[in-house]
């Protein structure tokens, strides 16, 4: 377990491309990329919850595809066909059914605090497009993908914001309570079963390491 601990602390550190995370990300995007050369271009592509930097760093600002983002936040986009725009992944409604190509999404719906939340999400994603790719971490991988710390999804709340506020075991951070409190509300992971049934008809991947479920990919493209 010890190694795995020392292992997840790099995790997220994707412009170092020797970390494990980043390798983990770059053999997923190969896999969504398998997926998307069954389609013909122009694709369109709205990515729920992404940055623009994550389709520059795969350099798709030269690709014939066309990326609209929705996040909380905007951002500026550089690209001519990368665009950021804000909204809300749980309300899509301001795209029309079947508006793009694919809807893609890493790494986000485990962030909606909700059950309910998740599946205004999952329902949006299929309604605004063609084919989708989402990805999620699996709930029960030993190392929590957030805190970097053993079975921490599994621990009572108090010990959680324990962690975080009088120690710097999370993240080598110390962090407020008030961040503390509120990224344990937020987060929500997911197991192979709810991810599953919020895409019923989709295709399942399943991401290892050391032999374990590390994440889920739920997809829908042309077989």
């Amino acid at each position: 377990m010890g190694n795995l601990a020392i292992i997840s602390l790099k995790a997220n550190d994707y412009s170092n491309p020797s970390y494990i995370g980043s390798r983990f990300r770059k053999k997923r995007f190969q896999f969504f990329e398998e997926k998307l050369a069954l389609l013909e271009k122009p694709v369109t592509i709205l990515d729920i919850g992404g940055t623009a930097r994550f389709w520059t760093d795969e350099n798709y600002q030269d690709k014939d595809v066309l990326i609209t983002i929705i996040n909380l936040k905007t951002e500026k986009s550089n690209s001519s066909n990368i665009r950021v725009m804000e909204g809300n992944a749980c309300d899509l409604s301001m795209f029309a059914d079947k508006s793009f190509d694919i809807a893609f999404s890493n790494s986000l719906i485990e962030h909606l605090h909700t059950t309910e939340n998740q599946s205004k999400m999952a329902s949006e994603a299929i309604r605004v497009a063609n084919h989708y790719f989402i990805q999620t971490p699996n709930k029960y991988f030993p190392i929590e993908p957030h805190f970097k710390f053993p079975f921490f999804q599994f621990l009572p709340k108090k010990l959680q914001v324990f962690l975080q506020t009088k120690t710097s075991i999370i993240n080598g951070v110390k962090y407020s309570r008030e961040y503390a409190e509120n990224i344990i509300e937020e987060i929500r992971l997911l197991s192979r079963k709810e991810i599953q049934g919020f895409f019923p008809n989709g295709d399942l991947e399943v991401e290892r390491f050391m032999g374990l479920a590390k994440s889920f990919m739920l997809y829908k493209f042309p077989k």
